[in-house]
């Protein structure tokens, strides 16, 4: 436009429909659809490699602890492998989520051994946790890219998806990694 303006913001609008919908009402829009179905069987994943995760997912952290998010994104990819949508995301994406619930691990580990209050660096008063803000926002990052993760499976299968998720066993993962296992 020659105004500047770019139009309608990204992602707003009508979000699409599932597939699982289109097909309960006989494909309104008589588009081709893809129809992924899930089945019980083992999963077959000699069709697509797993695309290399990047360095920084296996970084040694200051305290010399390893950080979680090559096992998450690991993790993820083969639950996405397994239903056959893993070409869907970005490898990019996966990295962003498993990179933020690995912080996210990290901060609550840093809140059960530091407490939920700290010092003031110049007045020595008590504050809140700074790791208690920056849990939040990791959480929430972690959540959202999960969203997005979670809604490409949504729209590209043929049955509503039910089991678990690698995002359900996020406390699993932290109260494992609270224990030291």
């Amino acid at each position: 436009m020659a105004n500047g303006q770019g139009g309608a913001r990204i992602g707003a609008g009508r979000k699409k429909k599932a597939l699982a919908d289109n097909i309960a009402e006989s494909n309104p829009g008589k588009r081709k659809l893809t129809v992924l179905d899930f089945t019980d069987s083992a999963a077959d994943l000699e069709g697509q490699k797993m695309p290399p995760p990047k360095a920084f997912l296996a970084a040694k952290q200051k305290n010399g602890k390893d950080l979680l998010a090559m096992q998450v994104y690991e993790e993820t990819w083969r639950w996405l492998a397994e239903r056959d949508c893993a070409q869907l995301i970005p490898p990019q994406i996966l990295e962003q989520y498993a990179m933020a619930i690995s912080r996210w691990i990290q901060c609550e580990e840093c809140i059960t051994e530091y407490g939920f209050l700290a010092k003031h660096p110049t007045t020595g008063n008590a504050i809140p946790s700074p790791y208690v803000a920056m849990s939040q926002s990791f959480s929430k990052q972690a959540n959202n890219l999960w969203y997005q993760i979670y809604q490409v499976v949504r729209e590209n299968c043929a049955v509503e998806y039910k089991g678990a998720t690698p995002h359900d066993d996020m406390m699993e993962r932290l109260l494992s990694a609270r224990r030291g296992g």
